[in-house]
């Protein structure tokens, strides 16, 4: 039921006391106005600023009150059916003889045709109005409710909007989760900036939703700054996501495709399971927010678990949003040690990606496979499973042209084919710090680094294949077995190929 017909079945009902939840007034009140005016039922506000004031078919002279109590008793006093809108009175609570009050004049409303019904921007009420009172929720605004600010601000003289159709529904959900007022100020910013409000803007508008994660400490806002470009290989994994870019629009919707539900990136730590989330973000145009799991244990009975699902909530409100669980063994790792408190948080955060309707895109990285538990990874929680493996020679190439443009050169002018192939078993983390190293090394001598520079500090580091070679054999048999999809290639009979009979950590080019 929407909420307007569910507010006016109260009235109808004769519910004498409701507790309207919104920070946004003026949105409250014009949706009061209209379920009035459709049952010609009289509305009147009252505030201590103003007192009463006629709001949908009020009468022309008003009762004079300005002290709550006065008020509630021209209120008790009044003539003939109308509802009252208190404005701010959550602010009384604290007052022991206007809570009295409340309560007697609501009960005693009970045999007449009026409602209070108090606005207040959080659902706090006292304990002895609690069974008097009905707790309505205002939802922030639709899409389609969104675009009509977005319309009325297009028709203001002197705005210039140029959108195309999609670039139109992306910064309508790029502002979805923001009230009406703040979407309407962020769509003023992103005019203000160059002039036109066009596609480009859609950043400006996302960068709005900081401001709802400031008190949430669980979550944090990422920018979105990468893009495919700047993650080196990994062509099936990119692919997938190509193909669902345009998933979270309304023509999907309307073709039937259900929004994705999240990928896992399993693999060897430094091959880009961070980079690619953050990726994401750039590419589908989407707030990117990393969810911190060791942020949400708490120290008092129930807090962690309250926190979990205060976060899921703000993740939800800001959806469509890309949501990032770094490294969620860890966070998610369970024993008896703490009185099943990780226990409970990992069966709220499993409920949540199993029954979540928000189109939040979960990516959840991890670099142990022994840490997660089985019940994590079942289909259902993820569309894809994806293995990131050490870079092939031709990823490798192309990572260190990446790391190349990134400090301001060409690739054309370093022998990457050449330093390709003694990097064999080297990590894309691994490939970044032998070109920092280089540059150290060309800056120190008041030179331009060399491909040679860089040949010697790959040759200088060990890798994590040769470190960690127990590990990553393991991490590695876990693909071959057919357990996730290689983000690299397009069969994992290709990546067999080339691993299978290996003694030494394989070759990956």
């Amino acid at each position: 039921m929407d909420l307007d017909a569910e507010l006016d079945s109260y009235l109808r009902a004769r519910f004498t006391l409701l507790l309207l939840v919104t920070a946004e007034e003026e949105r409250a009140l014009a949706l009061v106005r209209g379920v009035c005016e459709r049952a010609r039922r009289p509305c009147v506000t009252w505030d201590a600023a103003d007192g009463f004031a006629g709001l949908a078919a009020a009468p022309a002279t008003l009762p004079a009150a300005r002290d709550p109590l006065a008020a509630l008793e021209a209120i008790d006093r009044w003539e003939g059916e109308a509802l009252f809108v208190l404005k701010d009175f959550h602010d009384c609570w604290g007052n022991a003889v206007v809570k009295r009050k409340v309560r007697s004049v609501a009960q005693r409303l009970r045999r007449s045709r009026k409602s209070l019904l108090v606005i207040a921007p959080a659902p706090k009420l006292p304990a002895e109005l609690r069974d008097e009172a009905v707790v309505l929720d205002l939802p922030l605004p639709s899409a389609a409710e969104l675009e009509q600010v977005l319309a009325r601000l297009a028709e203001t003289p002197g705005v210039k909007v140029d959108l195309t159709r999609l670039g139109r529904e992306k910064m309508v959900s790029a502002a979805l989760g923001l009230t009406a007022a703040q979407a309407q100020r962020a769509f003023a910013r992103a005019i203000v900036a160059d002039g036109t409000l066009d596609d480009r803007d859609i950043e400006l508008v996302t960068a709005e939703k900081k401001q709802l994660l400031r008190e949430n400490e669980a979550l944090d806002f990422h920018p979105i700054g990468e893009t495919p470009e700047d993650v080196g290989g990994l062509g099936v994994l990119k692919e997938w996501l190509r193909l669902r870019e345009r998933a979270f629009t309304r023509e999907a919707v309307e073709y039937g495709l259900p929004a994705p539900r999240g990928i896992a990136l399993i693999g060897i730590p430094g091959t880009g399971k961070s980079l690619t989330a953050k990726m994401i973000g750039g590419l589908w145009r989407l707030p990117l927010v990393r969810l911190d799991m060791g942020a949400l244990f708490g120290s008092l009975v129930g807090e962690s678990e309250e926190r979990t699902r205060r976060a899921l909530r703000l993740a939800e409100t800001i959806a469509p949003c890309v949501l990032w669980i770094d490294e969620v063994e860890k966070g998610l790792a369970h024993g008896g040690l703490d009185s099943g408190t990780s226990l409970r948080v990992f069966g709220t955060v499993l409920t949540w990606m199993q029954e979540k309707t928000a189109p939040c895109f979960v990516v959840a990285t991890a670099n142990d496979i022994a840490g997660m538990p089985p019940e994590l990874l079942r289909k259902g929680r993820f569309d894809e499973i994806f293995f990131l493996d050490l870079p092939t020679l031709e990823e490798r190439r192309e990572i260190l042209g990446v790391h190349l443009k990134k400090r301001g050169r060409l690739a054309e002018d370093y022998d990457t084919t050449r330093l390709a192939r003694i990097a064999d078993g080297y990590t894309g983390a691994e490939l970044e710090q032998a070109v920092i190293d280089a540059m150290y090394v060309g800056f120190n001598a008041g030179r331009e680094f060399t491909t040679a520079d860089v040949a010697a500090a790959i040759a200088r580091l060990v890798p994590l294949s040769h470190s960690q070679r127990e590990t990553i054999g393991a991490l590695r048999r876990w693909l071959l077995e057919g357990r996730a999809q290689s983000a690299s290639f397009r069969e994992a009979s290709e990546a067999a190929a080339l691993f299978v009979g290996a003694t030494e950590p394989p070759a990956a080019g």
